[in-house]
């Protein structure tokens, strides 16, 4: 079998997967309140603030090495020792990643707040339709 035809054969299969879930209602006492859509803001807000604590954290803590070892790279180099350059280029890598590192936290505590929020007003807006439509059900009978 080759990559193209095993690729067709699982895009088949969970595209059947997806529409067994989307297409059918769940068994008695198996749908929790009843609603499709379920976001536990506790969840998304714990891991949010989890995020933006090891922001603040990595911030502060990821940068105290950064004037030693520029200080220590400045004197190296300035004592014309060739590990003056090592040092340089290990202190900008650091600072690379740390601010990758921090940008992704970063990241993930906005993603989730807004995800937070998102939902929230996606759950208000089902939920005014949902009334509408009753409304008017109860109006037609």
């Amino acid at each position: 079998m080759t990559f193209e035809q095993e690729w067709a054969a699982l895009r088949t299969a969970a595209a059947e997967r997806t529409s067994t879930r989307l297409n059918s209602v769940p068994a008695e006492g198996g749908g929790g309140d009843g609603r499709d859509l379920v976001v536990n803001r506790d969840d998304l807000g714990a891991i949010g603030n989890d995020a933006y604590d090891l922001l603040g954290r990595l911030a502060k803590e990821g940068d105290m090495a950064r004037p030693a070892t520029f200080d220590a790279a400045t004197a190296l180099t300035n004592g014309n020792f060739v590990s003056g350059a090592a040092v340089l280029k290990v202190h900008d890598y650091w600072q690379t990643h740390l601010r990758t590192l921090l940008d992704a936290c970063a990241q993930i505590s906005n993603h989730l707040d807004f995800s937070k929020a998102q939902h929230a007003k996606d759950e208000a807006k089902i939920e005014g339709h949902l009334t509408r439509i009753s409304v008017l059900t109860e109006y037609m009978k």
